[in-house]
């Protein structure tokens, strides 16, 4: 696959595929600590908050296995998908998701129990 841009995904599409696929897809929330404490996603994710991207950039590749999809998650579904972008742009041969309407819309359609902020 040769993206040039993340694929969109809806938050109940992304439900099934967690709840039915046997390759699940790395979840990679770019949300801040603060909002994650506030809003976590139900499922794990590797955490990499775009403020302290000079952290874990050096370590991308070890905390994002390439052999499986990656569905990129933010607040509303726009710092995901610019990150979406530049993890295509380093051409390390991910398949990439981006959650449109981010964890707020997973929050009204998939899991209310999570709060919206």
């Amino acid at each position: 696959m040769n993206q040039t841009s993340p694929s969109k995904i809806s938050s109940s599409e992304l439900s099934r595929w967690l709840d039915s696929s046997s390759v699940k897809p790395v979840l990679i929330d770019v949300r801040e600590d603060n909002e994650l404490s506030i809003a976590p996603f139900s499922f794990p994710v590797v955490h990499l908050p775009l403020s302290k991207a000079s952290i874990w950039i050096d370590d991308l590749s070890k905390k994002v296995p390439t052999k499986q999809p990656v569905v990129v998650i933010c607040h509303s579904g726009i710092r995901s998908w610019n990150f979406g972008i530049w993890l295509l742009e380093q051409s390390l041969g991910y398949e990439v998701w981006n959650l449109e309407g981010g964890i707020d819309n997973w929050s009204l359609n998939v899991d209310p129990s999570i709060p919206r902020y």
